[in-house]
């Protein structure tokens, strides 16, 4: 996955094709149709102890206007998007990131710093596509609550 742009914080706030949005807090842009995204994004619910993060499907108004606001095409299996105080990061990076930023548990995720940034993305590639070998699911559509809360339409 190529590195995003360099781009001013909050630069999607000055884009016209980005609908306004609550970016509060952390946002993690991901296929809502994947089941291997889905599970993250529980997983975020569940280890977001103070309720910060809000998650986003790609597929979204939202979500397809971000992904392009920073050059990622919103149909590449490989796109995933992080957003924290107004700055981005995509595949791994954006991985890693959010686990220190949950803390705890979510930490683990910073075990991946001990390979090369090339390898982490190579690993980041082959499992992005093939993410519906984990199968498919409806992000939206998961009753969990708390989950629920967090979704960016």
């Amino acid at each position: 996955m190529a590195d995003l742009a360099p781009r001013p914080r909050h630069a999607y706030r000055d884009d016209p094709d980005v609908p306004a949005f609550d970016d509060s807090g952390p946002i993690a842009v991901m296929d809502g149709e994947c089941a291997l995204c889905s599970w993250g994004a529980r997983t975020i619910a569940r280890l977001d102890r103070t309720g910060d993060f809000r998650i986003c499907s790609v597929q979204s108004p939202t979500g397809t206007a971000l992904v392009r606001h920073y050059g990622l095409d919103p149909s590449d299996p490989e796109t995933w998007l992080y957003l924290d105080g107004g700055e981005a990061w995509s595949g791994m990076e954006a991985i890693v990131r959010i686990g220190e930023r949950l803390g705890g548990t979510g930490r683990i995720a910073s075990a991946m710093r001990v390979l090369p940034r090339s390898a982490r993305e190579w690993i980041y590639r082959r499992v992005a596509r093939n993410r519906y070998r984990f199968g498919r699911s409806d992000m939206c559509a998961l009753p969990d609550p708390e989950l629920q809360r967090r979704l960016i339409g």
